[in-house]
């Protein structure tokens, strides 16, 4: 045990760095076009499978060479090659947001402790963090930094847990069936966690629902050892490893683009197959006689290969920086991708060459005697230089954990657009219980409607006696239309959006049921219309403000439309959210679903909008008191037309 001896045979196996390229090519398309690339997301799993396999792998060889595993040696690799990088990009993160985005400063200082002890996924899961609302009130840059905790307690467990396998088992077989009846029952645990109306984040963030793929890929490494494959096999074998090896691929790439992260599929099963899937791969890439290997090594897959880790560090806070200063996100879907991405690549090249690699060859046996040297003889050139640099950086980032304060600012809850929100849901909630009532009478009483000649007539002579809000008519309102949103039920669904102009729209709808809340989005909201039309509830007219908070796919969309149903009118505002990229899918999903349905009616406020800046509050999405009045006309209009 005095010392180390070097591992005979140990290979490096450079395809892996391939698999590692499409994964971070998957992570970051996802991010960036989170409904375009629907399964990028499935880049973390091929990460863990791999790290699965070759910690496993190396650790057993050294076992079974020395008899013993240096641990001292073990840790010192993980923590040189980890946390330069980790480091660097969680104090430069928190020296920006301390210089520029001071609002995000709340618990910078539990997010950096957590991050550094790898428990960050659990303050996650403990702080109710949701990884799928995109919208900026919930987004941090550091949310994809979770993946990093589970391997990081891989690391820290997995000699301990290596050693008792081998020396309670003994046979390899045994092992590796034990870790798969302990991926397994991973998996099967996050099927029971899941709730089809939840948040996923729990099961998304959770190291006891994410193990599996960890685990599959250290099974292998007991009954596939990278060291005892042989090079020479015959070519019907190296066929049929090639044949697997594509046909892995091909539905690797198909999921990675089509499997939805919110479907239910994906907790019941689906990340478990897909990891098995990754499995083959790797086992395929990890055989020296099959030609993958070969085909996954390339210049463009090895230098996305070796920065992956940096890749992943500063994808999201350049992602977050980038559309915090660069608003007109949607307006630019292929640009700004392009422009970020180059970011991120040229803060990882300098970060591996200049960080990541001096750190992780540094001699710190000898840093107090270069210290001390300096001190003597200080000397300005480029490695001193950085040195200073980055001590400015980690300084500024560490004031600003020192001042992190443990809850948002109050300044961020007191804008006028949050206290708007909050008093109109307050106002709302009251109002529902009896709107709710009434919509159940009247549904009940299955009066026969009026004809729109008569309903005119009607209007047109209570507008003569009893003039109704007046001040709506310079918005384009004629004192008719106004007359008849006087007496029409409406139950309206909807988000922040329609939370923002739910006063505002009860004033001209007396009748309308209005059920919004922040962060809403379509995949939630077919349960808030089942509810409904439980009660008996319902109206006959719906309108629907969804999409600000994210896209959807048409099989949601034709749930939600079931659940509506095809006799009752549904009027649907399309989206206006320049600083998401996702507002164009939305529209154009909105657009073919007019065709589809007949009873459906798009209102078109995104070309309105559009139009005029000032309508909004700063953050470009939620009508200010002009723009809420300039909405409410516009639905008014579309809504007394039928």
């Amino acid at each position: 045990m005095a010392g180390k001896k070097r591992l005979n045979n140990s290979r490096y196996i450079t395809g892996f760095d391939g698999l590692r390229a499409i994964g971070v090519i998957g992570v970051i398309l996802y991010h960036l076009m989170p409904y375009t690339f629907t399964g990028g997301y499935l880049g973390v799993p091929i990460f863990m499978v791999v790290s699965g396999y070759l910690i496993t792998d190396l650790l057993v060889q050294e076992w079974e060479q020395n008899h013993w595993i240096n641990l001292k040696s073990f840790y010192l690799r993980r923590v040189k090659r980890l946390y330069p990088g980790l480091l660097t990009m969680l104090f430069a993160t928190g020296a920006y947001i301390t210089l520029f985005e001071r609002q995000m400063l709340h618990n910078l200082n539990q997010i950096i402790i957590t991050n550094i002890l790898y428990v960050y996924n659990w303050w996650q899961i403990g702080h109710g963090q949701s990884y799928f609302d995109r919208f900026a009130n919930n987004e941090s840059p550091f949310t994809h930094l979770w993946t990093l905790s589970i391997e990081g307690q891989f690391y820290l467990l997995w000699p301990f847990v290596v050693v008792a396998l081998i020396i309670g088992f003994k046979n390899k077989g045994r092992i590796a069936r034990v870790l798969l009846g302990a991926g397994l029952v991973s998996a099967i645990w996050m099927a029971i966690l899941y709730h089809p109306n939840a948040d996923p984040s729990r099961l998304y963030y959770g190291t006891d629902t994410r193990m599996f793929s960890i685990l599959v890929g250290a099974a292998l490494a007991f009954v596939w050892p990278s060291t005892a494959l042989k090079q020479k096999i015959i070519p019907r074998q190296r066929w049929t490893l090639d044949g697997i090896g594509l046909l892995s691929t091909i539905t690797m790439l198909i999921l990675m683009v089509k499997m939805n992260a919110e479907s239910a599929f994906v907790y019941r099963g689906g990340l478990f197959i897909f990891s098995l899937l990754i499995c083959v791969l790797v086992a395929v890439v990890a055989h020296p006689g099959s030609d993958w290997n070969r085909l996954l090594t390339n210049p463009v897959f090895n230098w996305l290969g070796k920065r992956s880790y940096g890749i992943y560090l500063y994808q999201f806070p350049v992602m977050i920086f980038f559309e915090g200063v660069f608003k007109n996100v949607a307006a630019h879907p292929a640009l700004y991708p392009v422009i970020e991405v180059a970011i991120i690549f040229g803060l990882t090249e300098l970060s591996y060459r200049f960080i990541e690699q001096p750190l992780a060859h540094y001699p710190y046996q000898e840093l107090g005697q270069r210290m001390r040297q300096f001190v003597k003889h200080p000397t300005l050139n480029r490695q001193s230089g950085l040195v200073f640099g980055m001590a400015i950086v980690f300084l500024v980032g560490l004031v600003g954990a020192i001042q992190a304060p443990g809850q948002p600012a109050p300044d961020a809850h007191k804008s006028a657009l949050a206290v708007n929100i909050q008093k109109n849901k307050k106002e709302n909630d009251a109002r529902n219980k009896a709107l709710v009532e009434k919509a159940k009478a009247q549904n009940k009483q299955q009066k026969k409607a009026k004809s729109k000649a008569q309903a005119d007539k009607e209007a047109e002579a209570a507008a003569q006696k009893h003039p109704v809000n007046q001040e709506y008519e310079k918005y384009g309102l004629t004192q008719v239309e106004l007359q008849k949103a006087q007496s029409m039920p409406i139950t309206a669904i909807g988000d922040s959006v329609l939370l923002d102009a739910g006063k505002t729209l009860q004033t001209l709808f007396p009748n309308m049921l209005v059920d919004a809340s922040v962060g809403r989005q379509l995949n939630k909201s077919t349960p808030v219309v089942d509810s409904y039309a439980q009660k008996g509830a319902l109206s006959d007219t719906v309108l629907i403000s969804l999409g600000t908070n994210g896209s959807f796919t048409q099989a949601q969309l034709d749930e939600f439309m079931a659940a509506i149903g095809s006799q009752r009118k549904v009027f649907w505002l399309n989206a206006y959210v320049p600083t998401r990229p996702w507002q164009n899918d939305v529209n154009q999903m909105l657009k073919g679903a007019a065709k589809e349905y007949p009873n459906l009616t798009i209102i078109n406020w995104y070309d309105q909008a559009r139009k005029h800046g000032d309508w909004f509050y700063d953050d470009q999405v939620h009508p200010n008191p002009i723009g809420v009045k300039e909405y409410a006309a516009i639905v008014t209009k579309a809504l007394v037309k039928q």
